[in-house]
């Protein structure tokens, strides 16, 4: 009898964390990468591709990582005449048969109180938590990112003077 309810009970477990493996694989993550930062820097941002395959949607709740201190969903808004960043309320859902991009100056993953350099090329874990409980690991490459010059106008020289 011992033996048959500690059978019944890992396969119970089995079953649980196979479907949550279901349910996460519904989406699909793509071109997941972490911006290496110049030292001094304790915050970098995690950008991401989130594919759902599922007949429903679904919301992206959370992220964890051994990296920082703190991890958190946000976005950049134009606000005011002004970019702003902030912490997203509720998560971010993803649509049924569709996709959402995490990108720079849009919606990101901020990755506070960086614990450890963030060497490119190197691959940082992160965890995806969703609204059904469901997890889903990723792994995302540092990336040095360059960063975009504004080109400022020619100077126009006047010549008159010769």
């Amino acid at each position: 009898m011992k033996n048959y309810k500690l059978t019944v009970t890992l396969f119970t477990m089995l079953l649980l964390a196979l479907s949550q493996q279901a349910f996460a694989s519904d989406i699909a993550v793509s071109d997941a990468y972490v911006r290496a930062i110049p030292p001094g820097q304790t915050n970098s941002a995690a950008f991401m591709t989130l594919h759902n395959h599922n007949m429903q949607s679904k919301t992206l709740v959370g992220v964890e990582s051994m990296v920082a201190d703190v991890v958190e969903l946000h976005e950049h808004k134009h606000e005011d005449g002004m970019m702003k960043m902030r912490r997203v309320e509720g998560g971010i859902e993803i649509a049924p048969h569709a996709m959402t991009e995490l990108k720079p100056g849009g919606l990101h993953v901020m990755l506070i109180g960086l614990k450890q350099k963030l060497v490119p090329g190197e691959m940082i874990h992160l965890t995806l938590k969703f609204d059904d409980n469901s997890t889903q690991d990723v792994h995302a490459e540092v990336r040095k990112l360059a960063m975009k010059m504004k080109k400022k106008p020619a100077m126009k020289m006047d010549h008159n003077m010769h």
